[in-house]
């Protein structure tokens, strides 16, 4: 999601330096950015001189240091996994100023657990976006027990000013919108395993039933089953067996079928479009 991340943020007037560990992975984020703002602009939302000025405050870099020099934010928007964003957030705090705004885009894991590990635990905030974070308006800012007011309201003000609406939440397991939501998409696994429904018909219910703009299906193809299968761990271990990860799904990750990046989950994916469902039994 960094790429989506840098977007918006370059597109709201902020130089943004997108920074990964290679440098083709830095220029394919860089790729991505430039693709999403072609087709603004083929279909009309983004003019061909705001897709020039966007691209033009978009650096790439593989240094570290050289990237988080002089920022007043640094995000990360690495795997959801404690230990990985968490030496990532310490090496970021290391290289940057006291004074910056260090940023997760965890969707369910503890802020205040990773604060502990860093010298200004004050300074890190959860700012939780949804995908894909250049269409999607929701940031769920995500206060942990040590974040300071300061940093709280420079995140929500940072927020607006990337024309999201962010919606402020204490640093539970899961948040707001990840419990709701992963409860959601777990009860529609279950229901595909027992037969019940295929995939689409179960996000045909919810998209035309409910308005809910994708059916919880595809939204864990598009999330990704295995940042499903960890989120669900989590909140097992924190929450109890009413989040205990479906046989189905955990099938599907072993076998690699990840969603939308992998071209295989709960449908199968061409050319970023699902263009039928998988095989697997009660689908259509």
């Amino acid at each position: 999601m960094g790429h989506g991340i840098a977007q918006v943020s370059a597109m709201a007037g902020h130089d943004v330096t997108l920074r990964d560990l290679e440098a083709d992975l830095v220029e394919e984020g860089i790729d991505a950015i430039r693709s999403n703002l072609a087709g603004g602009v083929e279909r009309g939302k983004v003019t061909q001189s705001e897709m020039d000025d966007t691209l033009a405050r978009v650096t790439g870099e593989t240094d570290l240091a050289t990237a988080v020099a002089g920022a007043d934010l640094v995000a990360e928007a690495v795997p959801e996994d404690l230990d990985l964003k968490t030496t990532v957030l310490t090496d970021a705090e290391a290289a940057a100023g006291d004074d910056t705004v260090l940023a997760t885009n965890t969707s369910s894991l503890s802020v205040t657990e990773l604060a502990s590990g860093l010298e200004r635990p004050a300074n890190l905030i959860g700012l939780h976006f949804f995908n894909p974070v250049h269409i999607m308006s929701l940031v769920e800012v995500v206060i942990g027990e040590r974040t300071d007011d300061s940093v709280r309201e420079f995140a929500a003000e940072f927020v607006e000013g990337i024309d999201k609406t962010p919606v402020v939440v204490r640093d539970v397991p899961g948040f707001a919108s990840s419990r709701l939501g992963v409860a959601l998409g777990v009860e529609a696994i279950r229901m595909v395993e027992e037969g019940v429904a295929s995939p689409r018909d179960i996000d045909d219910a919810m998209e035309l039933g409910y308005n809910h703009p994708m059916g919880p299906l595809e939204l864990t193809d598009v999330v990704g089953l295995d940042v499903r299968l960890d989120i669900l761990e989590y909140l097992r271990e924190e929450l109890g067996e009413r989040f205990r990860p479906p046989q189905l799904l955990k099938r599907k990750v072993r076998a690699g079928k990840l969603g939308k990046k992998s071209g295989e989950g709960f449908y199968v994916w061409e050319n970023g479009e699902a263009v039928a469902t998988s095989g697997e039994r009660g689908d259509r």
